[in-house]
């Protein structure tokens, strides 16, 4: 069992990191909402807390294993905790994960279903499973600190703003609205739309 794995990170992209150890290199599968921080990393010596699990091929006749790595040792028990829900598995929830895990943790304690439909491949029944099954379990994933306010008015133009350039290249005012939440919530620093709209195309790189 592999529990930690430490190396020089030579890449994090598409739902996978890349380290070298001496003269191994390992491929780690990583939520997306890990990404844009391993980004600036580069070249580092970075650590992963891992869980070691047999990936099924060719209908269950062949198996690969994978490594999941995560950033710190909370966020890999918030991860465990997020798979026990029902039809969810790693390789799903790698994918859905795409917001910090105390935000998402949030969600679930709050029963904020809408939120939580924002990640990919989250429909409204999955939603309303993952609050049933979790809520009261997720208390320890969630900071102590307040979260910023997110309908003030410099964030609701922010925003705003970004969604009319992404509708202005083609995307769904729906879709639009998701990712710039979603982008704003993995980068709460961004101050203007052209660094959101940076953000969002980012961040659709990790989804794809």
């Amino acid at each position: 069992m592999i529990s930690r794995i430490a190396g020089r990170l030579l890449e994090a992209r598409d739902g996978h990191a890349l380290i070298e150890c001496d003269h191994l290199v390992y491929e780690i599968l990583v939520p997306g909402s890990d990404i844009p921080s391993l980004n600036t990393r580069h070249g580092m010596t970075v650590v992963f807390h891992t869980l070691h699990y047999h990936e099924s091929h060719g209908q269950g006749s062949s198996f690969v294993p994978r490594l999941v790595g995560f950033q710190d040792e909370r966020d890999r028990a918030f991860f465990e905790l997020f798979t026990t829900v029902k039809n969810i598995g790693y390789r799903k929830a790698l994918r859905a994960l795409q917001l910090p895990f105390d935000r998402v943790a949030a969600a679930i304690a709050s029963k904020d279903a809408s939120l939580l439909t924002t990640l990919p491949e989250i429909g409204k029944r999955t939603a309303e499973t993952i609050i049933a099954e979790l809520s009261g379990k997720v208390d320890d994933f969630i900071d102590d600190a307040p979260p910023a306010a997110v309908e003030d008015d410099a964030t609701l133009a922010l925003i705003g703003d970004t969604v009319a350039m992404l509708t202005a290249l083609g995307e769904s005012r729906a879709e639009a609205q998701s990712l710039a939440q979603r982008a704003l919530a993995v980068e709460p620093k961004i101050a203007t739309p052209d660094a959101l709209l940076s953000a969002v195309f980012r961040l659709r790189e990790t989804i794809r």
